[in-house]
């Protein structure tokens, strides 16, 4: 007996071997085409004999990734718990808990109304779109079921699936930060991310109350509106611009806007897109209910133009010092080919009606710097200006930092901000404890010293630029 059962797992171990040491040869040296050719009428003569159905879904519909493969993966994560043998875990809430899904190249089998189905989790490699990083991978779900149930299964058992799988799929939403992906592109997707937990709010917001209440009832009126931008013919879409100096909150105000809504974020490396097409496919490979971000927009490439210079300026300068600029033009130029036409296509023509309710917000230290078509309404529909910090902002920051309401130097504070341009960030930093020791009046002090040196620092720079004036002229 044990010989019989020691020859038969001989005969296996050497069978799996074999099939393996072929399956590498055929991979090796049989080209991409010759294969798929192959593999074509090996399915035809299989469906002769076969009385199974299969029913494909791969991850990406063209060229942006499919909601139904994204749902049967969150239906099957259930299933897969359960029933599969090999799983993947992703981290859910920061790693706080895991997210169980079907593995590659692993099957499981679910029931509906008595009949029985299997779906399969599958990934190909395309050897013709190889580079750098490998071969392109292409994941996909495989149904299969027995002919005689092909009506149930596709007018009943699929809608079935894309509800469950939706609804689990929101039960298990954990929003995210993503960012264009440019070390690991084909092979990771166009966007990889991180876990979205910035605890911005609008209540932490040091903004004027009037300005951000208006930026929540826009907010609040944008979500609710998909029939009314369908019958005004509108893609589901709102464009912000957020302008002002460095410090005075573009980024926090993102944020509190993200976890006022409940969206995702992609931070678009603008600089790192490699031209017009490769924007394209990143706005589309974006989900819907998202902030699609661009920093700095008035200083990626394609976007703001420099100023051309005259003959006489360019006699001016040393041979040495045109070199050094058009090598580096050269190195902008071969980083990034987005253009503004191309931006503007991307962002407001024919693409962007590809995906619904999505955000588009662009940042900028010097509005006066970008393209007037770029931030005209319709594209950019609502400009908000973030400005210095004053007095109704500064009580929000100590609310924020000191936990107080009132203190006997708002007078003095309330004076010095409305007349000092300090940015929220500075006023913030002078608000924060450094020491255990520090309450809330030294904190406030430090605050009012500085402001009086600003002051200062202000008026000389105004007396000195008055100086310098009436020199000119004198001359």
């Amino acid at each position: 007996m044990r010989e019989t059962g020691g020859g038969v797992w001989g005969f296996t171990g050497s069978t799996m071997t074999s099939l393996m040491f072929f399956w590498a040869m055929y991979n090796q040296f049989f080209p991409y085409h010759l294969r798929v050719l192959i593999e074509t009428y090996v399915y035809k003569l299989m469906g002769l004999v076969s009385n199974s159905v299969h029913i494909k879904f791969n991850e990406h519909s063209g060229l942006k990734k499919s909601e139904a493969y994204n749902s049967i993966r969150s239906y099957l994560s259930s299933k897969s718990t359960a029933l599969a043998v090999r799983l993947k875990a992703n981290e859910k809430g920061g790693g706080k808990s895991l997210v169980l899904s079907l593995d590659d190249h692993e099957a499981v089998e679910d029931v509906f109304n008595g009949v029985k189905v299997q779906w399969s989790s599958n990934v190909s490699k395309r050897e013709e779109h190889a580079n750098a990083s490998g071969s392109e991978e292409r994941r996909y779900f495989t149904l299969s079921f027995h002919r005689r149930n092909r009506e149930m299964i596709i007018e009943r058992y699929l809608g079935h699936v894309l509800r469950e799988g939706r609804k689990i799929e929101f039960k298990n939403r954990e929003r995210k930060l993503y960012t264009n992906n440019t070390s690991l592109y084909a092979r990771e997707g166009k966007w990889c991310s991180v876990p979205f937990h910035h605890p911005a709010t609008f209540e932490t917001l040091a903004m004027e109350l009037e300005k951000k209440e208006r930026v929540k009832k826009d907010l609040i009126k944008f979500s609710k509106g998909k029939d009314y931008y369908r019958k005004v013919g509108k893609p589901w879409k709102r464009g912000y611009l957020l302008f002002g100096p460095p410090g005075t909150g573009k980024s926090t105000m993102i944020s509190a806007m993200a976890n006022f809504l409940e969206y995702d974020v992609y931070d678009l490396e603008l600089t790192t897109v490699k031209d017009n097409s490769d924007l394209k496919k990143l706005l589309l490979d974006t989900k819907g209910r998202s902030i699609i971000v661009i920093e700095d927009i008035d200083c990626s490439l394609g976007v703001t133009g420099q100023k051309r210079k005259t003959k006489e300026e360019e006699e001016e300068e040393d041979e040495e010092g045109k070199k050094e600029k058009e090598k580096t033009f050269y190195e902008e130029s071969e980083r990034s080919k987005v253009t503004l036409s191309g931006m503007l296509n991307a962002i407001d023509g024919l693409w962007s009606s590809c995906s619904d309710e999505k955000i588009m917000v662009f940042t900028t230290n010097f509005v006066e710097n970008l393209d007037l078509a770029l931030i005209r309404r319709g594209r950019m529909d609502n400009h908000i200006e973030m400005s210095y910090c004053r007095f109704e902002a500064f009580k929000v920051l100590a609310k924020n930092y000191l936990e107080i309401e009132w203190h006997e130097l708002y007078g003095e504070i309330e004076r010095l901000v409305e007349e000092i341009d300090m940015s929220p960030a500075d006023v913030a930093e002078n608000l924060m404890p450094k020491s255990d020791e520090e309450d809330a009046e030294i904190c406030l002090k430090r605050l009012v010293k500085s402001l009086e040196e600003e002051k200062v620092n202000v008026r000389k720079l105004a007396e000195e630029e008055e100086k310098k004036k009436a020199d000119q002229e004198e001359k």
